[in-house]
């Protein structure tokens, strides 16, 4: 993929430069994505249903370290597009998520795409700066429970 490089001055601010970065890296993935149809947080949801699956919103959200309401929003498009579905007994408050036969087929079609994203990112730092990217990262993350 051929993209421009843009100049950007850095803030004074940790927390914005690592919001500013949280927005171009989520893009970059969305562009790459975007032949099937899926943003990156779908497709990372999908992913983890998929795994985890039968799972609950709670459980779920635990997994990816999201609050449940953030979670229950995302949710809402890829049950409308029949990519997940719940399973649970009627009547019970307990949610229980599965990926279906169609978000399988997406993720299967997204797979490739996400590689592609993975691949241009760790080319574009190079693999040294990658491991220090997530290293750091990783510290930052275990901040807060």
């Amino acid at each position: 993929m051929n993209r421009k490089i843009h100049t950007k001055q850095a803030s004074a601010c940790h927390c914005m430069n690592l919001r500013r970065s949280s927005l171009a890296i989520s893009q970059v993935y969305d562009e790459f994505l975007a032949p099937s149809g899926l943003k990156i947080s779908q497709y990372l949801l999908i992913k983890h249903v998929k795994r985890l699956g039968p799972v609950s919103v709670s459980n779920l959200a635990l997994e990816i370290g999201k609050d449940r309401t953030t979670v229950v929003r995302n949710l809402k498009p890829l049950e409308e597009r029949e990519l997940i579905v719940d399973t649970a007994k009627q009547h019970t408050r307990d949610r229980q998520l599965e990926v279906t036969d169609r978000g399988i087929e997406i993720l299967e079609q997204a797979e490739p795409l996400w590689l592609e994203a993975q691949d241009f990112i760790e080319e574009y730092l190079g693999k040294d700066d990658m491991n220090t990217l997530t290293g750091l990262l990783s510290k930052i993350e275990v901040l807060v429970p």
